[in-house]
């Protein structure tokens, strides 16, 4: 499925909000970089895609509710507003299930149980391994206790260890 769509639909969902627009495409480009490099196949990187472009959906509901966009909240609140606009688009049941799974748990570390999650929560550190300038002990550690694919490993080596 053609990805802009749901590309422009966040960017109306953001409107006001440049920053988390920006946050989202590079999600999206690691992670898609990510899916082509290790070969996933085209319904697994669908998904990743999807995932990556509205992985931080629940950021505005749990600033209208909590005053805060914590990771729990955006688990919490993020997969309701995610199955509305991937449905509005037509994207098939099964995408639109496993999506809202990983929105629901892209701050969670334990238990990944799939190259799409492995690859979403890479690409979301990759990218904010940089917008929050993290120390490089910090990378080294994240590198170690969550990097598996060779990809991601590799971007983050020579992006931020080399």
């Amino acid at each position: 499925m053609d990805i802009t769509p749901l590309i422009l639909k966040m960017c109306t969902y953001e409107q006001g909000e440049p920053q988390r627009a920006h946050h989202f495409l590079k999600v999206y480009a690691f992670a898609r970089a990510i899916g082509l490099g290790e070969g996933f196949a085209p319904e697994v990187r669908e998904v990743l895609e999807a995932a990556a472009v509205v992985h931080d959906i629940g950021i505005k509901p749990s600033l209208e509710k909590y005053g805060s966009a914590a990771g729990p909240y955006q688990e919490l609140e993020g997969p309701p507003v995610a199955r509305g606009m991937l449905e509005s688009l037509g994207y098939a049941p099964q995408v639109v299930e496993r999506v809202c799974y990983l929105v629901g748990r892209h701050h969670t570390y334990t238990a990944i149980d799939g190259p799409d999650y492995q690859a979403l929560v890479e690409a979301d550190f990759l990218v904010n391994m940089h917008e929050n300038s993290m120390a490089r002990s910090a990378v080294e550690e994240v590198r170690e206790r969550l990097f598996q694919t060779g990809t991601g490993r590799y971007m983050l080596d020579t992006l931020f260890l080399s």
